[in-house]
């Protein structure tokens, strides 16, 4: 059963046995025999052991002596913001507890390193043992932070009323919250990009944008999001829109915006999605502009279904796609990342049980998963500030974005768990037969820009790269750095960050960034001259959106991001 805050099964099934692994390995270090420890893994657990010790000891040692103000003898990894207060290093009660836990943190860790595990086994533990380090940190404790004791004396106890209500209030809604989310209005004050719906089915709409040159490219621009969020990541703000931007260097933009599925759609599967999702987005954005062909950009899963599409078409002898663009995208799922810990015969099979044939899979259950990938940003400050202080959340467009949860059906999502997380069939040629066709990602033959972001947690930039040695036309792959939204999401005008060119293309990814450029500065400046040559010829800009066949059906941003998980359509 589902706790309050909507966490999965194999979330708490997964830590569980990962406790437990974990423990059998610490035994060693807890001086009690352990017949498995072989002898490979025995000495690098006693050096921990001895150096834990060690350490222990230096630390009372210099707490007897008055050497609290002293430098610590373990400090915080750099960006982590949970022992700013000044107590943590001043006074000697809270100094100890805080080098405490970090030399037990540390212990931990390394103990996970040194452990004899196959790297599947190990990842999990590693994942399991940093949820279990996050959430013992002294700081989500009102009894031993100092910070959450001085607002309780400070108020007179009124911030420990107010934690409480907004915890009661959260574990109504069933989720945390981690921004105000009455400062945000779809259609308002983010997605405001000029721009109608032209179309629309059970899936999705799509969304046709005003032009803002006076002549545009006569190959529209089509972008395929993640249907696992809205799409108005790419349309947060006018600053920092990738829309608007596109619509800046001239390109003629439609965009599809998934349904947010509700049980009516718990039939849909992975066919469906590129049958009637990107197949036929293709087909309108080439129905209203007249194009011979589009250039098509596919996000994260939105670049999985995007390319999976493509390689239906392409063996169909359908070549109205004249270029590729995946964001942070995974084609070949051997190294999945984190997700990947949640990922195992047992929990695929009962997905597929449970809501395979028909259902509904809740966003409230992926948005927890995502938000565990980094808890220290998204999970732990957020209970210290709206639980253990009382205070509210602070208007953060991101956040709102982050929290603005999306269902799947469950058809597609149990599919998609197997043959691409678990079985990594999509890679294979002829593997996969979709919407009654054999596929091969070797087929998509047109020009491809493959961007990957060196920190993202969700899909590794060595998995994305792989992408470049699957698909058969001239890949141009490009590092970001950061990591899978903030990587994206950089906009050019503010010159942030670098990105990494010109490797040299082998199989190795290493290597590639090895030989590759670094250049100051956003990938966006470096796509649109990728992209501008692929764009045909300049005509006059139409002011007038969609066309005869297919006549504006709403104003943009439409009715279907509206909708939230919890909500009827």
């Amino acid at each position: 059963m589902n706790s309050p805050f909507n966490m999965p099964d194999e979330y708490v099934q997964g830590f569980f046995k990962a406790g437990q692994s974990l423990l059998q390995t610490l035994t060693p270090i807890a001086g009690a025999p352990n017949a498995s420890a072989s002898p490979a893994r025995g000495a690098p657990l006693a050096e921990l052991q001895l150096n834990y010790f060690q350490q222990q000891l230096a630390l009372w040692a210099r707490m007897m002596t008055g050497g609290a103000g002293a430098e610590p003898l373990v400090a915080p990894e750099r960006g982590d913001r949970r022992f700013n207060a000044v107590e943590w290093r001043d006074n000697p009660a809270y100094s100890l507890l805080k080098q405490g836990y970090l030399l037990n943190s540390r212990l931990f860790t390394d103990v996970v390193e040194a452990a004899d595990l196959d790297d599947a086994t190990k990842h999990k533990l590693r994942f399991y043992t940093r949820q279990f380090v996050d959430a013992m940190s002294p700081a989500n404790f009102a009894a031993t932070n100092p910070d959450v004791l001085k607002a309780a004396f400070e108020s007179k106890g009124e911030s420990v009323k107010a934690g409480f209500e907004n915890l009661l209030a959260d574990m109504r809604k069933g989720g945390l919250t981690i921004t105000d989310e009455a400062a945000f209005e779809v259609g308002k004050n983010v997605a405001v990009s000029e721009g109608a719906v032209v179309f629309e089915n059970e899936l999705f709409q799509l969304i046709q944008y005003a032009p803002l040159t006076d002549q545009v490219a006569s190959r529209p621009l089509l972008i395929v999001p993640p249907c696992i969020n809205k799409f108005y990541i790419l349309d947060l703000q006018p600053e920092n829109s990738f829309v608007r931007f596109a619509a800046e260097q001239g390109q003629t933009v439609f965009l599809v915006s998934w349904r947010n599925p509700d049980a009516s759609c718990g039939h849909v599967t992975w066919d469906d999605y590129l049958a009637q999702g990107a197949m036929k987005a293709v087909e309108v954005a080439l129905a209203v502009s007249g194009a011979d062909k589009v250039n098509a950009v596919g996000w994260c899963v939105g670049g999985t279904i995007l390319s999976s599409a493509l390689a239906v078409m392409r063996a169909q002898g359908d070549e109205s796609v004249a270029s590729l663009t995946l964001l942070t995208t995974m084609l070949d799922f051997r190294e999945p990342g984190d997700l990947g810990v949640f990922i195992d015969e047992q929990g695929v099979a009962k997905r597929e049980q449970t809501i395979g044939q028909g259902g509904i899979y809740p966003g409230s259950e992926l948005g927890f998963v995502f938000q565990t990938l980094r808890a220290n940003d998204l999970i732990w400050p957020n209970v210290i500030n709206n639980y253990l202080k009382g205070k509210s959340p602070e208007a953060f467009d991101l956040l709102y974005w982050n929290a603005d949860a999306t269902n799947l059906p469950g058809p597609m999502y149990a599919w998609y768990l197997r043959n691409m997380y678990f079985e990594n069939n999509l890679r294979v040629p002829g593997k996969l037969t979709l919407c009654d066709t054999p596929v091969d990602l070797g087929n998509i033959d047109m020009p491809n820009y493959v961007l990957a972001t060196q920190e993202d947690h969700i899909v590794p930039w060595r998995s994305a790269y792989q992408t470049t040695q699957l698909v058969g036309g001239k890949s141009q792959f490009v590092l970001g750095a950061s990591g899978h939204i903030a990587g994206v999401i950089n906009p050019a005008s503010k010159n942030k960050r670098s990105y990494w060119t010109g490797g040299k293309q082998g199989d190795d990814a290493q290597a590639w960034l090895a030989s590759a450029t670094e250049t100051p500065g956003s990938w966006w400046n470096h796509w649109i001259k990728w992209l501008s040559p692929k764009g045909g010829k300049a005509v006059a800009a139409r002011r007038k959106l969609g066309s005869r066949k297919y006549p504006i059906v709403e104003p943009a941003p439409g009715r279907y991001v509206k909708v939230r998980a919890d909500q009827p359509a």
